[in-house]
C-alpha cells in the first residue's frame, strides 16, 4: 500500500479524541519511512560500489550526471577534438563511452590558445592482470596524449589497496609492478610518461600538497562524499587527498615548475568523479587550478549486470592474460539478447540493449559500418547470436593477442625508467 493511502486511512480511522499533535508525529514518522525507501532505490555509484536502482540492474547515466553535477559530452565537443587536433575522434569518444565531463571545453580552450596542459589517470592495483575493463580508461588516454601531443601521470595506489583490500605492502607492491606491465604494453611513450606509485612516492612536495588539501576538507565531507563510517579505518578517510595532489602540476617539480600551475585533464570512469568533485572543491582556496575530467560509462560484465566486473570473479571479464580458448568459453557464456529460438529472432530479432557480446563490439570493432550493419542486421533479426558471439571472439582474441606480445616484451628495466622521478625534456613535443 503507498504511503499517502496509509495516512488517508489513518485520517480516516482516527477519532476525535487523537489530537492533532499525534496526528503530526504519526505523518512525520510516515515521511521518515517514505523517504528512506526513496533512497534505498537511488542507485550508488563511487569508486568501491556500483549499485544500480530498481528498474532490472541498468545504471541510469542521465541521473548520474544530475546528481555528479557534470556535464555530457556533445557533437559539437567531439566535432571540436577533430578539428583541433586533425584526427579522428576516438572510438571511444565517437561512440559515447567517455560520454561525460567537467570543464572539458576549458581544456580545448587553453590548447586552441597555446596553452599547455597534462594528463593523469591512475589504477589501484588488485589483480595480477588487467581485464578489458581496465585497459579502456588506458586504450583512451594514449589516443589523448598522441592527438594533443602532452604529458601523462600515471599513479599506481598500492597504497589504496594495501588499505582496502587488506594487502601486505609486498603483495601490494608487486602487484602494482605487474599492472605497470599491462601499461606500458599499452604502447605509452617513455619520454612523455611518468608512472609512480604512492608507496615510493608520497614525499617533498607531493606532501606538502597532500597536507594542505588535508586541512580544507573537513572529517563530515569526506565521510558524506564516500559513505565512510566509524567502523572504517582511518586510513581510507585520509586517502582521497593522495588521489587528489596529481590534479596539481607543482606535486612533481621534476616535470613541472612550481609556479606554472599547469591545468590537468583526468580521463576516469564517473565512478572517481567523488574524488575529483572534492579535489575541485579544494583547489581555487589554495591557489590551484581545478583539475578537468572526462569520463567514461562502465564496461558491462559478461554475466550481465550492468555495473563495474568482479576481480574475484574470473569468469565476468576478458583478462588479458587469458588464452584464446578461455575468451571463446567466456564469450560463449555471456549474456545474449538473442531470442529463444530461431523463429522468434527472425520475427523479433534481438535485443541489442541486453545483448552483452554486441555491447562489446560496440567498444572494440574499430570499423563504424560493420557495426552498423550488426546492430541492423542482428537487430532486425537477420543475424543469429552465434555469428555475434564469434565475430566478438575473433576481435577480442586479435586484441588480447597483441598486448601479450607487447607485454612479455616489457622488461624490468623499462618498468625502472617508466617509473623514475626524471625530467621529460620533450614531453609537450
Amino acid at each position: 500500500m503507498e504511503i499517502e493511502r496509509i495516512k488517508q486511512v489513518i485520517c480516516e480511522k482516527l477519532n476525535s479524541n487523537h489530537t492533532l499533535k499525534h496526528l503530526e508525529k504519526i505523518n512525520k514518522f510516515l515521511d521518515e519511512i517514505e523517504r528512506e525507501a526513496e533512497s534505498s532505490e537511488e542507485q550508488v555509484v563511487n569508486p568501491w560500489a556500483v549499485v544500480s536502482a530498481k528498474d532490472g540492474g541498468k545504471i541510469d547515466y542521465d541521473k548520474l550526471i544530475d546528481k555528479f553535477g557534470c556535464k555530457r559530452i556533445d557533437e559539437s565537443l567531439i566535432e571540436r577534438v577533430q578539428r583541433l587536433t586533425c584526427l579522428q575522434p576516438h572510438v571511444f569518444l565517437r561512440r559515447g563511452v567517455f560520454f561525460a565531463h567537467r570543464d572539458f571545453n576549458e581544456v580545448l580552450d587553453a590548447y586552441e590558445r597555446g596553452d599547455k596542459f597534462y594528463l593523469y589517470t591512475g589504477r589501484g592495483p588488485s589483480s595480477e592482470s588487467l581485464h578489458l575493463g581496465h585497459l579502456i580508461p588506458f586504450m583512451f588516454t594514449k589516443y589523448l596524449q598522441e592527438a594533443f601531443k602532452v604529458p601523462l601521470v600515471i599513479q599506481i595506489t598500492d597504497d589504496e589497496k594495501c588499505i582496502w583490500k587488506n594487502l601486505t605492502k609486498k603483495e601490494s607492491k608487486r602487484l602494482g609492478r605487474e599492472n605497470v606491465k599491462d601499461i606500458i604494453a599499452c604502447g605509452f611513450d617513455v619520454t612523455k610518461t611518468f608512472i609512480f606509485s604512492d608507496f615510493a612516492t608520497v614525499g617533498s612536495t607531493f606532501y606538502e600538497n597532500m597536507v594542505e588539501v588535508s586541512k580544507c576538507i573537513t572529517l563530515n565531507k569526506v565521510m558524506a562524499t564516500f559513505g565512510f563510517t566509524g567502523e572504517d579505518p582511518v586510513g581510507k578517510i585520509s586517502f582521497p587527498t593522495v588521489q587528489a595532489v596529481p590534479s596539481f602540476s607543482s606535486s612533481f617539480p621534476h616535470l613541472f615548475p612550481v609556479d606554472e600551475n599547469i591545468p590537468c585533464l583526468i580521463p576516469c570512469a564517473i565512478d572517481q568523479d567523488p574524488y575529483f568533485r572534492l579535489t575541485r572543491d579544494v583547489a581555487p582556496r589554495l591557489g590551484f587550478r581545478k583539475p578537468a575530467l572526462i569520463e567514461s560509462s562502465f564496461f558491462p560484465a559478461l554475466r550481465g549486470k550492468n555495473g563495474k566486473m568482479s576481480a574475484s570473479d574470473a569468469n565476468s571479464a576478458i583478462y588479458m592474460n587469458d588464452s584464446a580458448e578461455d575468451i571463446k568459453r567466456k564469450i560463449n557464456g555471456a549474456v545474449s539478447g538473442g531470442r529463444d529460438n530461431l523463429e522468434d529472432q527472425k520475427k523479433y530479432g534481438a535485443n541489442l540493449e541486453e545483448d552483452i557480446p554486441f555491447q562489446y563490439l560496440s567498444f572494440f570493432l574499430e570499423d563504424d559500418a560493420e557495426l552498423e550493419h550488426i546492430k541492423k542486421e542482428y537487430g532486425e533479426g537477420r543475424m543469429l547470436t552465434g555469428e555475434i558471439k564469434k565475430r566478438l571472439t575473433e576481435v577480442l582474441t586479435e586484441i588480447v593477442e597483441n598486448h601479450r606480445k607487447a607485454r612479455a616484451a616489457v622488461t624490468e628495466e623499462m618498468v625502472d625508467a617508466f617509473m623514475a622521478a626524471r625530467p621529460l625534456p620533450s614531453m609537450f613535443k
